[in-house]
Parts: structure tokens; sequence; C-alpha cells
């Protein structure tokens, strides 16, 4: 069980604030993408071998905006519920949450690198897998906050499902190795 560690958790500041609890991931993890540059993951999206049902590329960026502003929404939602309560257990569970939270969102912005910058597969997946169960945990934790906090964790966690099927299908279907797979046009 994990609980409140302030040295793994965002300050409080972020999550009292509506709009740096929305903003921060949904800065970060577009920074993120940019940072593992776009037109190489397109170009490697394109070029592995994928499962039945693989999105295009396009929808990935939709997908995550909403996901990202659904998680500071209910981030800030659930810290606010918690820290404003007059029960102790909920004051603590907020602030569990809020490590679980900051858990989640690291692991969350190094699948990219992991994947696609390092072209790294195996530790993409057993990071998309560990996202999904601090995600999950995280969502029971705050149901006992503030529900809806936890309802909105559900989209996510159903794309985080869909996102391990598809990391680990990709990583099956090219042997678990990435090797020449990395270069844009402009690279080669």
């Amino acid at each position: 069980m994990t609980t409140y560690v302030p040295s793994l958790t965002l300050p409080s500041a972020i999550f009292e604030q509506p709009a740096a609890s929305i903003l921060l991931p949904l800065l970060i993890g577009p920074t993120i993408g940019y940072a593992v540059r776009p037109d190489r993951t397109k170009t490697t999206y394109r070029a592995l071998k994928q499962p039945p049902g693989n999105p295009p590329p396009q929808v990935f960026g939709p997908v995550w905006t909403a996901l990202y502003a659904t998680m500071g929404y209910a981030a800030y939602r659930a810290y606010a519920a918690g820290a404003t309560s007059i029960d102790p257990r909920k004051v603590a569970l907020a602030k569990q949450g809020a490590t679980l939270y900051t858990i989640q969102l690291g692991l969350n912005l190094i699948w990219m690198p992991l994947f696609f910058g390092l072209g790294r597969p195996i530790e993409a997946t057993a990071d998309i897998i560990a996202l999904t169960g601090v995600t999950g945990y995280l969502a029971y934790i705050w149901v006992q906050v503030d529900e809806i906090s936890a309802w909105c964790l559900a989209p996510y966690l159903g794309w985080l499902g869909f996102a391990t099927y598809l990391s680990a299908g990709c990583g099956y279907l090219n042997k678990w190795n990435f090797k020449g797979q990395f270069q844009s046009e402009k690279d080669k």
C-alpha cells in the first residue's frame, strides 16, 4: 500500500488550483511528445507491425488531450474534496491519492521516450502495465474521497487497457526489437 510521500508528490499548490491541476498534464504530455520528435514517432509508428485495431496516428493527440485534461480535473477535485473534509481519513486518502497521481503521471510520461525514443518495447510495456495498476489503485483511493473524481479516471483506464494491448502487440509482432525502425526521413 502506498501512502503519502512528500518527496514523490507534486506540490499541493498544483492540486489546489484547478487551472494548474488541469494545465500541468496538458503541457507536460505534449512537451514530452515533442522532445521525442513527432516526425520520428509517426515514421516509426507506420513502420512497425501493428496488432489488429490500431488507430491512425492522428487519433492519439486528441485522445490524450482529453484524457490529460480529465485526469487533471479529477486530481484537483479529489484533492479539494479531501483537503476540505472534516474526516481525517479522507484527508489522508487525498494526500495518498496525490502521491499516486504523481507516480502515475511520471509513469505516463516515460512511456513515449521508452517506446519511441529508446525503442525499448519490453520496458515500455512493463511501464504501461505498472501505470494501469497504479491508476486503478488511484481510482480505488479516490472513490473513497470523491466518486466523480474516481469516475473521471474510467476513460483513462479504458484507454490504458487498449494502449497496453497496442504496446504489447507491437512488441510481440516486431519480436520485441525496434532496432532500425527509428530513423525519420531526414535522418536517412
